[in-house]
């Protein structure tokens, strides 16, 4: 094994801003505190919209500094705690831990991860599929099986379907035997959820959303909607599900922007969605829980059952390009940053 004692490359921001206040610095390396920690030389970090909240607005934890951004991670076991069982030096992981400004991130070299939330990466996935999964993984499966309760011969829409979310969403619901309806932007998209499952592609710029599902559902709305874009979108996806239906967003809804008199009239039932709630409230078992998640989705991954869409990557030094293409708000699938390794 290699030892380091030294520093560590890391995008760092002290103060929050526009992309601009990220930048590349020389930072002493995390190291392993309890005997439970794995040190993960990391190859790459997802880049994500809670990254992009964090840099502008401030992290969780404003009196840590710097901060070093990166919940989604992947790489190699560099070193383990005297009681790690699960994982060696060399095996290949990744994970969804850090980057609010407690833990430090993955934009980064290295981080350190307790082995219970830790997941052996799928053997088909490269370390930059890896890296993009974990977030948008967890809030699909979350959203669709444990608050959506989501059944196989049930109708469902997906907004959003070529995003981070929607994509890996569409895949997850058709494995549960559903049908996908999603929505989508242009015809580029409109192939790839096609390709992902999806039966229904609605271009939501040339056609009213709510008429096209109830058309597809014989007037009666579809059994879930799944939420991913908020704003108005949250409420103007109200009409589109059935009378006591399910209603899951991963947004808070704004009041400003409308009103539950509908979603009350058809007795829905509304989740939110918020798979970062383990990290802030300190919950390790649900966040274990979540880790299996990973692991369950790498086997789908490695029977080839779910994919994982990469639109662009850049080298972590340009950290903040990344963070300007990802508010384009025009992403399909994800952002990835690539850390070079020795």
């Amino acid at each position: 094994m290699k030892f380091y004692n030294t520093a560590m490359q890391a995008i760092v921001f002290e103060t929050p801003g526009s992309a601009s206040v990220l930048r590349l610095q020389d930072i002493p390396p995390p190291t392993i505190q309890t005997e439970t920690e794995v040190l993960v030389r990391l190859r790459a970090a997802g880049v994500n919209p809670i990254d992009v909240k964090l840099r502008s607005r401030g992290t969780f934890y404003p009196e840590k500094t710097p901060h070093v951004l990166g919940c989604d991670g992947a790489g190699i076991v560099e070193a383990v705690g005297a009681a790690v069982q699960s994982f060696q030096v060399g095996d290949e992981v990744f994970f969804c831990n850090g980057g609010l400004g407690g833990l430090m991130g993955t934009y980064a070299e290295f981080a350190v991860v307790d082995e219970r939330f830790l997941a052996i990466k799928p053997a088909t996935l490269s370390f930059v599929e890896a890296a993009a999964a974990p977030l948008v993984l967890i809030t699909a499966w979350e959203s669709l099986y444990d608050r959506g309760r989501l059944q196989a011969g049930q109708k469902v829409l997906i907004q959003a379907g070529a995003g981070g979310v929607g994509h890996v969403a569409i895949q997850l619901a058709s494995l549960q035997g559903a049908e996908v309806c999603t929505t989508v932007s242009c015809e580029a998209k409109a192939e790839l959820v096609r390709q992902l499952g999806a039966d229904l592609v609605i271009l939501y710029k040339n056609t009213d959303v709510v008429d096209e599902v109830l058309t597809w559902t014989q007037g009666q709305g579809v059994d879930l909607a799944f939420d991913t874009v908020g704003g108005e979108t949250f409420y103007q996806t109200v009409p589109a599900v059935k009378i006591y239906g399910d209603l899951v967003t991963i947004l808070e809804p704004d009041p400003a922007l409308g009103n539950m008199k509908t979603a009350r009239m058809r007795n829905l039932r509304i989740s939110l969605e918020l798979m970062l709630t383990p990290m802030l409230q300190g919950l390790a078992e649900e966040q274990e829980q979540q880790a299996h998640i990973l692991q369950q989705c790498a086997g789908l991954c490695d029977r080839n059952l779910l994919k994982i869409h990469v639109s662009k990557t850049f080298p972590l030094a340009q950290a903040g390009s990344a963070h300007e293409l990802l508010e384009t708000g025009s992403v399909t699938g994800k952002i990835v940053l690539e850390i070079p390794g020795d």
